[in-house]
């Protein structure tokens, strides 16, 4: 792996690009950069046990100790790493890829992703070999590991304290969850109850094969049976780390990102909660959630695809809520990082504070019809350079005029390009994209 990190963490198949040398570094790199106290977790993958050894070893070869708190979603950890005053997080998880893959995500010790500075200094400590001879510990100096046994009832009461705190419950409410096999299965349902929901669960059990598998926020197939056969007034799915959430209302109406921050936004403006009355999102945004906002008054921060780019947009302009259209969003109110429990429990909340169903509430925002197609099997460095690509996106953006638009990125996260079209006409996005997909896959084969 010339490159490590990408997007989100460091990420590939385990054992083969993502290895227990570079987890071993890694672990050690986080010993270097943020400190001597790292709270490591994990989701329920297969290799997660074995790149959690790695990652603890390295960070006890620097002297370093391991606060493992084990199964957890994501912004547990984020939570944790805070509330036990560790000098930094790890996460072993590769967040909604197939099981094959893992990945290994850093937080410092409030909770936040690196910034791209430390990355790169991580990255070149890594590739380097890490530390070795005379920079190792030895005898009574090197690290141990210490189990975190309440990691996910910390977790769990900072969500549920989130609602009872603004007088609010869920009594009443019929949830249909879907964890993915992932680390959700040991938080959400347990939280959704304690406030009073009735929640039926699915794909909650694991045998670390099964993360993602056609279930979870980018397979909603099962969440959509399960609404049918049971009635439930709201379905949740998260995606195997559970940094994400998607939502479906009982008319089969699928609820992403973009119109939960909408909701969640009008909602925090109405309690005078919205903070410099901003919202961020990326480019990826639906140009329906750009309106939304802008009928609402509140402005609205662009920034590059990925939630720490939305973080630190965040944190700059002093706003509390941002997020991406495929379900990561972040409420610096109560956690630092994307968190799918918090975020569902915030829009039910929100849905229940003004007597309306998740269909009404969601009507805020018109989404407009967006084609979004992954090419496989590209060069990912000639998107900018490609004179044919460019004319082709160039004369795609003039058709549509002011009607659409055009955005074409390679994956931070996976080996491919996404070519994504928005266009009030469906049939024009539609088109437009197939033959921008067609291009990109003769200009760019690999």
């Amino acid at each position: 792996m010339a490159q490590l990190f990408g997007t989100d963490g460091v990420r590939g198949i385990a054992n083969t690009e993502l290895t227990c040398d570079i987890a071993f570094k890694l672990g050690q790199a986080a010993v270097v950069f943020l400190g001597k106290t790292i709270v490591v977790g994990k989701d329920t993958r297969l290799s997660g046990d074995m790149l959690e050894s790695a990652v603890a070893a390295g960070i006890m070869s620097m002297g370093g100790t391991v606060l493992l708190a084990g199964i957890i979603p994501t912004p547990g950890i984020a939570l944790l790493t805070s509330k036990l005053h560790g000098d930094g997080g790890i996460v072993i998880s590769a967040s909604h890829n197939p099981p094959e893959y893992n990945g290994i995500k850093f937080f410092n010790s409030q909770g936040f992703k690196l910034s791209d500075a430390l990355e790169l200094q991580v990255e070149t400590f890594v590739l380097e070999g890490g530390a070795k001879g005379e920079d190792l510990p030895s005898g009574d100096a090197v690290g141990v590991a210490i189990p975190v046994e309440s990691g996910c009832e910390m977790y769990i009461e900072n969500v549920v304290n989130s609602i009872l705190e603004q007088g609010i419950n869920f009594e009443g409410l019929h949830i249909a969850l879907d964890v993915g096999h992932g680390a959700s299965a040991l938080t959400s349902e347990a939280a959704l109850r304690r406030l009073g929901a009735h929640v039926t669960t699915i794909n909650d059990d694991f045998n670390g094969l099964d993360i993602n598998v056609g279930c979870g926020s980018t397979c909603l197939d099962f969440l959509h049976d399960l609404m049918k056969e049971t009635g439930a007034d709201v379905g949740i799915a998260h995606d195997g780390d559970a940094d994400r959430v998607m939502i479906v209302g009982t008319d089969g109406l699928e609820i992403d990102g973009d119109m939960i921050e909408a909701v969640c936004a009008l909602d925090m403006k109405q309690r005078g909660v919205l903070k410099g009355n901003m919202v961020a999102t990326t480019v990826m945004g639906n140009l329906g959630f750009f309106h939304a906002m802008r009928e609402a008054g509140i402005e609205v921060l662009q920034t590059k695809v990925g939630d720490r780019y939305v973080l630190e947009a965040m944190i700059e302009k002093g706003c509390v809520l941002g997020g991406e259209q495929s379900g990561h969003l972040i409420m610096l109110e109560h956690n630092t990082t994307g968190d799918g429990l918090l975020v569902a429990a915030q829009f039910l909340a929100a849905c229940k504070r003004q007597g309306k169903t998740v269909e009404e509430a969601a009507s805020v925002m018109k989404r407009v019809p967006q084609v979004l197609i992954n090419v496989k099997g590209v060069d990912k460095a000639g998107l900018s350079t490609n004179t044919t690509l460019l004319s082709a996106i160039e004369a795609a953006e003039k058709e549509m005029g002011e009607t659409g638009r055009v955005l074409i990125r390679p994956s931070g996260t996976e080996p491919l390009v996404r070519v994504m079209v928005e266009a009030f006409d469906s049939v024009l996005a539609e088109r437009i994209a197939q033959t921008l997909a067609e291009t990109v896959k003769s200009e760019l084969s690999l």
